[in-house]
């Protein structure tokens, strides 16, 4: 059985506030899910060969496809990263640019539902505002209802 809701976390932390968060979300779901730990899958930043444009499929050869086919047949995802530097982490961001891939044929993730997840240390953290906004906007230019 596929997976209705997928959880994406890019905290590289083993057992991280953003896994536990996501995992906590995925738990109240009553759905079939699968948790993706990015930092433990090679996924790496969109190079803009726009080789996906005719066929809504990635052309760098990483762990990107298979999650992209999961991605594709799930009704929601929940997306979770904390901001390192003011802003969302790399594993994140390389997700989200990837996520490009798949809405040039008929906006393949339009319609479904988004949560978003970004944890960190202590009351206004220095860029949570402005990664969960970075968040909730790659989501929303996907189509996705957030």
């Amino acid at each position: 059985m596929k997976p209705q809701v997928i959880g994406i976390s890019g905290s590289p932390i083993k057992n991280s506030n953003t896994d536990r968060a996501i995992q906590t979300v995925l738990s109240h779901t009553q759905l079939e899910t699968e948790f993706i730990k990015l930092s433990k899958r090679r996924v790496q930043p969109c190079i803009a060969c726009l080789g996906c444009t005719r066929d809504n499929v990635c052309k760098v050869k990483d762990d990107f496809q298979e999650i992209a086919e999961k991605v594709k047949f799930a009704g929601a995802l929940v997306v979770g990263g904390y901001p390192p530097y003011g802003s969302i982490d790399g594993f994140t961001k390389a997700f989200l640019e990837r996520l490009f891939s798949l809405r040039h044929q008929n906006g393949l993730n339009r319609g479904k539902l988004a949560v978003t997840v970004v944890t960190g240390i202590g009351r206004g953290a220095p860029g949570l505002e402005e990664a969960s906004n970075q968040l909730q906007h790659a989501l929303t230019l996907e189509g996705m209802e957030v």
